[in-house]
């Protein structure tokens, strides 16, 4: 699935993603490959993202915002991020 990461001010991620585990506002959701369509509000804490198998996960802390999963496509609109 393609994976989108933007902040107010800027993209900070595009790519390729098998699943990516996100801080719902009622708890940790996870979005796979053929999700069904969601819209969740997110809290603040730690966004990671595992791409094909051998490479590396990529963990980000968010500030809150909405994720949307649709056909395929997972656009995270965050208020602000943190790569670490």
């Amino acid at each position: 699935m393609t994976l989108e990461i933007l902040t107010p001010d800027k993209k900070v991620y595009e790519g390729e993603a098998t699943s990516v585990t996100l801080p719902g506002t009622l708890g940790f959701l996870e979005i796979l490959n053929n999700h069904a369509p969601i819209i969740s509000t997110l809290n603040d804490g730690k966004l990671t993202i595992r791409g094909a198998a051998g490479v590396k996960e990529e963990i980000f802390f968010i500030k809150g915002g909405v994720v949307e999963a649709l056909n395929n496509k997972v656009t995270v609109l965050a208020e602000g991020i943190i790569h670490k």
